[in-house]
């Protein structure tokens, strides 16, 4: 059973149990890796809180969003970093011969990324990988990517598009093929190289927006601190309606 927030469902276990639930080939769906810069997306977007509510599987990205839903009484709900998961997958995803469609960011960084995935994981079988135009993408770039995905037969494909993007075409893509997909953000950025990812005593400390904060100031301060507010006040309402 999930946990909810705003009457949002989210994911209630531990990082494993959501290692198992993407890698599954006989359960395929499509997953998001939700935090508060996504409630601050979806605040303005009703179309997009519907996706949250309608369809898929919300995994706690935020370690905010983790710790309200077990002082809430779900008391299992554990964050699943959206970085930690992806090379949880390619890892565990060896022994079962998981095959891994990259779908995002730029040819340069897929290029890297894919390399840098070889090296560390060998057996990791990934089929295929495409850098989708940035904006909107016309009706003839989606059937080509489609039929790009399709014909390399991929178990997961992974989407970096950023949010809320990527968990739209995450969506659209899991529906219109069938297989699993999951909406995972800066991890392509990470996993490659091309990115530095917040040291582990801040990720310890829960503190890992602050360092990318930090880092990218102009693009991020939107998300990190205007969202962060707005999560706040989204945690006060479903707090008063879950005291009724």
């Amino acid at each position: 059973m999930p946990g909810y927030f705003c009457d949002v469902p989210v994911f209630v276990g531990d990082p494993d149990s959501a290692v198992r639930l993407v890698i599954d080939k006989d359960a395929p769906n499509t997953f998001r890796l939700i935090n508060s810069g996504t409630f601050y997306s979806a605040s303005s977007d009703p179309a997009y809180w519907t996706i949250l509510q309608a369809r898929g599987i919300n995994l706690p990205d935020g370690s905010p969003l983790a710790w309200y839903l077990r002082r809430k009484g779900y008391k299992e709900t554990q964050q699943v970093r959206g970085p930690w998961l992806f090379e949880a997958c390619m890892d565990r995803g060896q022994l079962e011969s998981v095959r891994h469609f990259l779908l995002g960011t730029t040819d340069e960084t897929l290029e890297q990324l894919a390399q840098k995935l070889s090296e560390k994981y060998p057996d990791a079988k990934i089929v295929g990988t495409h850098a989708p135009p940035f904006g909107e993408m016309t009706s003839e770039s989606r059937s080509a990517q489609d039929l790009l995905i399709e014909r390399t037969a991929p178990d997961i494909v992974w989407v970096a598009l950023g949010t809320p993007k990527q968990d739209r075409e995450a969506g659209r893509i899991h529906e219109r093929l069938g297989v699993t997909t999951v909406a995972v953000g800066a991890a392509f950025d990470f996993s490659a190289g091309t990115k530095r990812p917040a040291p582990n005593l801040l990720i310890a400390l829960h503190l890992e927006w602050l360092f990318r904060l930090i880092s990218e100031p102009r693009r991020l301060w939107r998300r990190y601190l205007i969202g962060n507010s707005t999560f706040l006040m989204l945690m006060v309402r479903d707090i008063r309606k879950w005291k009724r």
